[in-house]
């Protein structure tokens, strides 16, 4: 991960996280920092996540899906999950590890049937009413990329 993920608002992470996020932004980098674009979701997807206490949901999915082609079929990185037809959608609960900033995520339910019961390591930040996460996944041609996730609160 490329950042410090300690730090939160102040009462904890698992705290921090409870909420209605909206998604701002959603890019995917190289070591090197080249952007490479995810071609399920496309450059700017629209999403939300929610946290409860113990539990998430998370929606996302392309702003045009009239495309098709690509994004018809599962496609799935590493340490991820994979969108149908330019959207992707899972929920489960979560875990929280407070020293590190990570959240582990296991998916009870999810749009695609491979992903259900998998487990997805995140690291979370809370800052002001933004959270950003972070995770370390692959290209669907299996290139190293870190993805970094930001959200507004919405409620």
């Amino acid at each position: 991960m490329t950042s410090d993920f300690t730090t939160t608002q102040g009462h904890g992470l698992a705290s921090d996280i409870i909420g209605v996020w909206w998604l701002l932004a959603r890019e995917d980098r190289t070591a090197s920092g080249e952007r490479r674009i995810d071609p399920a979701l496309g450059a700017e997807p629209i999403g939300m996540l929610t946290y409860a206490p113990e539990h998430f949901a998370a929606q996302f999915m392309k702003r045009d899906r009239s495309g098709g082609g690509a994004a018809d079929s599962a496609i799935q990185g590493e340490n991820n999950t994979g969108a149908v037809g330019g959207y992707d959608a899972y929920f489960g609960t979560y875990q929280v590890i407070e020293a590190s900033g990570g959240v582990l995520h296991r998916l009870a339910g999810a749009l695609t049937a491979a992903n259900v019961g998998i487990e997805v390591l995140r690291k979370l930040r809370v800052k002001d009413n933004r959270l950003e996460i972070q995770l370390e996944t692959t290209t669907p041609e299996g290139e190293a990329i870190t993805r970094t996730l930001t959200w507004e609160r919405i409620g």
